[in-house]
């Protein structure tokens, strides 16, 4: 089996867009989000409100790479094995066996993981972080890819448990997931008119449009993108400046700016350069790096916003030149 040049794999990736597009109408940005956690091996945090199409977004995303994907619904009586998977006990064998959880797939869509208690959100961290799950202390690796969209609706409160800072900074993405324009709002009314079934994403037309391979050969062509000491500089800049913002009281850590510089660079080579430049860093910086802060309490009664923050930010740190 030939190896797909980095162009081919490009390409390959691109045409996921048009592929999505027969089932998921106007979320663009949604979907270049998800490649580029693919890309850099993370994971995405999907925020709307119900009925935007996160979950479709997800399953049209596996049907055109050719991966498994498994969903779970959390609710508040979800336990940590309903998740990872557990032993269970074999009558014929006399012996004990592990049965795997849902964790083991390609695409773990997550649903309203933010109303499940904090143990069972906990429960997803070593499989983000180390891309295991321990059983009885035997580690169990992933599948390769692996990546978990986790969805969360802004909007509801009631009977939700906000995810631990902790946990959201292994999210290399957080993706808001905007309602269509009146134009996409017509185009979603006309399709379902017309027979279309979300639960039938075959129906629809959907084929893999990209493997294995070219994922692979994307991730090697992402890593080779060069990134200059000035460009590493202004990363390093912008998440200090989150850090002296007297409007939040937590700052963009270490980790995110490393999820800054990896993100730039799938988004430099998605468009067609080996080399990152700031405007790269400005495009990803908002979705990287939303998560990762924390208001203060006086700023959010103000109004201010992490997203007006971060713009801020880019407003005023020096750019490279």
């Amino acid at each position: 089996m030939s190896v797909p040049s980095a162009d081919s794999a490009r390409s390959a990736l691109e045409a996921l867009r048009t592929e999505i597009s027969k089932a998921v109408v106007g979320q663009d940005a949604a979907v270049t989000g998800l490649v580029i956690a693919l890309l850099c091996r993370g994971h995405v945090l999907l925020e709307g409100v119900p009925g935007v199409a996160k979950t479709l977004l997800v399953r049209a995303l596996a049907a055109t790479l050719e991966l498994d994907t498994k969903r779970v619904q959390f609710t508040p009586d979800l336990m940590p094995s309903d998740i990872t998977g557990s032993l269970v006990y074999d009558a014929r064998a006399a012996e004990f066996s592990f049965q795997a959880g849902p964790v083991f797939t390609h695409l773990l869509l997550a649903d309203e993981i933010n109303r499940t208690p904090p143990k069972t959100q906990a429960s997803l961290l070593e499989a983000m972080e180390e891309r295991q799950v321990s059983v009885d202390g035997t580690p169990r690796p992933l599948p390769d890819p692996f990546l978990v969209a986790a969805t969360q609706n802004p909007v509801e409160y009631e009977g939700t448990y906000p995810l631990p800072e902790a946990q959201l900074d292994r999210f290399l993405l957080k993706l808001n997931v905007p309602l269509p324009s009146r134009e996409d709002e017509i185009g979603v009314l006309t399709r379902h008119a017309d027979g279309f079934d979300p639960r039938d994403l075959s129906a629809a037309g959907l084929r893999p449009v990209a493997g294995r391979e070219a994922l692979d050969a994307a991730r090697r062509a992402v890593a080779g993108t060069s990134v200059s000491a000035e460009i590493t500089g202004y990363v390093v800049d912008v998440c200090r400046a989150t850090r002296e913002s007297p409007s939040l009281s937590l700052g963009v850590s270490p980790r995110g700016a490393t999820a800054l510089l990896a993100t730039a660079r799938a988004w430099a080579w998605l468009t067609g350069r080996d080399y990152v430049i700031p405007d790269d860093v400005k495009a990803l910086a908002l979705p990287t790096l939303r998560h990762r802060i924390q208001l203060r309490p006086e700023a959010e009664m103000e109004g201010v916003s992490p997203d007006s923050v971060i713009h801020s930010v880019l407003a005023h740190v020096p750019v490279p030149r």
